[in-house]
């Protein structure tokens, strides 16, 4: 077993039976995976967006503890320490965690984004959260414009929202 696949299990544990976050952050996951192979990431910057998507909404459960809420402003300060938590627990490499750290602290913020990692995060979460939250095809279309700059990223888009040939 890979240490991304002992990342699943622990994070699937620490969600507690959440099904719906753990669906979610399983779904997210695999665009990242998806997406991050097509742009062909070399496997260090490949590993580091994959551990990312699996813990990218681990702040929920504390911001939800702590303000009642669980907005991408909470998440993205809550989120950092647990994912810290969890990836020193597993041994995982500290560049490693400190680089998932900023983008779990970071994932709800979209202008100054900083690496493919990061912006592949942010289409595979977009990815879920547009088909989670119902969105219109008006909204789909703003967040195509305003988000998404991967050819994986887009292709996957278009498969999902678009009608028609890719």
């Amino acid at each position: 077993m890979t240490r991304l696949d002992e990342l699943l299990y622990e994070m699937t544990r620490y969600d507690d039976k959440d099904v719906k976050r753990i669906q979610h952050f399983l779904k997210v996951h695999e665009f990242a995976r998806l997406i991050g192979l097509e742009e062909n990431l070399d496997p260090y910057t490949q590993e580091v967006l994959e551990a990312a998507a699996i813990v990218h909404d681990i702040g929920i459960h504390k911001a939800e503890e702590k303000y009642g809420r669980n907005t991408g402003k909470y998440q993205e300060m809550e989120g950092p320490g647990e994912a810290r938590t969890m990836l020193t627990a597993l041994s995982w490499p500290l560049e490693v965690i400190d680089r998932v750290c900023y983008l779990v602290g970071h994932h709800h913020t979209y202008d100054n984004i900083d690496g493919m990692d990061y912006q592949i995060l942010v289409e595979a979460d977009f990815l879920v959260n547009l088909f989670e939250d119902g969105s219109t095809p008006d909204t789909q279309k703003s967040v195509f414009e305003r988000i998404f700059r991967t050819e994986g990223g887009k292709r996957l888009f278009r498969l999902m929202f678009e009608s028609g040939e890719e």
